[in-house]
């Protein structure tokens, strides 16, 4: 077989080595997109509660760093309460607790006014 008969042999494979990777590509594609969405967040808090809330606690609650800005805390507790509202199926319970975490880190106290 010389080389002039060899290369149209060649390319033929390459061309079918070529159409079979394409077509393995799109089945692996259409696999990857049809599997169900998994929402990337973050973990938050799964403990227990303590008897009176802590910074450390509110923190772990929201998800955030107890030196957290005040925007960026009523953005995490949006997040946080934004799953876990009463009206969207979540409990009663663990919404106060998510707006006593926001309500402590961001100094208020539990009345609306100051300790004074």
């Amino acid at each position: 077989m010389s080389f002039l008969q060899a290369t149209p042999l060649l390319a033929g494979l390459a061309v079918a080595a070529a159409a079979l990777a394409g077509r393995y590509g799109v089945q692996a594609w259409h696999a990857y997109k049809s599997q169900p969405i998994v929402p990337r967040m973050r973990k938050f808090y799964e403990g227990g509660f303590q008897p009176s809330m802590t910074r450390r606690e509110a923190a772990l609650i929201l998800g955030i760093r107890e030196s957290t800005p005040a925007d960026k805390v009523r953005e995490a507790h949006r997040k946080v309460m934004v799953a876990n509202h009463p009206d969207a199926g979540g409990s009663h319970y663990l919404a106060s607790k998510i707006n006593e975490a926001k309500d402590v880190l961001l100094g208020k106290t539990k009345g609306g006014g100051s300790a004074f």
